[in-house]
């Protein structure tokens, strides 16, 4: 029973980190399994920054600006990495952004795991070949004044816009939660309408993107349209809490 709640503790750790189980198997060979487990997962963090780039992916800044992750959560967890080209997609809309309106922060959520193609990213779909991004929306308080930096929720997800996005029917199987009992938990924080946008128009003239997921009701409020503003469909996860870009 000890060796079966180990290998839950690996596979926990590969499903969210990729190389985290590997390090927790290091610890099991010694006395101080904890303190080994941070020693070891530090250095594979290290290890995987550095050889990530000569395997075709490259990690987004956490700490950087105009382009940073919304939590250092994402560089711990290595959920930071994309392709080199939907990096320097990323970082050119970001800058666009604050060239249009100076000192903003672009926030990414999810991109992808540093090694291997076709290695999942749960919960998303997709998001397994480092040509996928996720952005969070920009935001204002109750008054109308830029929230540097914010988001609703602490992981950028989940904190859904439009009520009225129920366009798909009730199916038992899906991705498209509403998290209904985390709503009344989010600061009202409506959404900076002008700078989604200006995010949205970068991305979406940029010619390596090719999709762009929002969720069709919030699209049309903020106004923006286009061949590759896409809806994601109905199993997926609903896309009015974040943007979701691919090369």
């Amino acid at each position: 029973m000890r060796w079966a709640g180990h290998g839950v503790i690996v596979l926990l750790l590969t499903v969210v980190t990729q190389l985290g189980g590997l390090a927790w198997l290091i610890a099991l060979m010694t006395r101080r399994r904890l303190v080994s487990f941070v020693l070891a997962y530090g250095v594979i963090w290290m290890a995987a920054y550095a050889l990530a780039p000569v395997t075709g992916r490259v990690p987004l800044p956490c700490l950087q600006e105009p382009l940073r992750m919304q939590s250092p959560a994402y560089c711990v967890l290595m959920r930071n990495y994309v392709s080199p080209d939907l990096a320097d997609a990323a970082h050119r809309a970001a800058r666009q952004v604050a060239e249009a309106y100076p000192d903003t922060v672009t926030l990414a959520l999810d991109g992808g795991f540093p090694f291997l193609d076709g290695f999942p990213l749960l919960p998303h779909l997709s998001h397994a070949d480092g040509d996928k991004l996720d952005f969070a929306f920009y935001y204002t308080d109750p008054g109308g004044h830029y929230l540097r930096g914010k988001t609703r929720s602490p992981i950028g997800y989940w904190a859904f816009e439009t009520p009225e996005a129920q366009i798909c029917p009730n199916r038992r199987w899906t991705l498209r939660w509403d998290m209904r009992a985390l709503q009344p938990l989010w600061p009202n924080r409506p959404i900076e309408t002008a700078r989604t946008r200006v995010l949205i128009t970068a991305l979406m003239t940029d010619p390596r993107i090719t999709k762009l997921f929002v969720e069709p009701p919030l699209a049309q409020r903020l106004g923006v349209q286009g061949a590759k503003l896409r809806f994601q469909g109905c199993r997926a996860a609903r896309h009015d809490d974040h943007i979701h870009v691919q090369l």
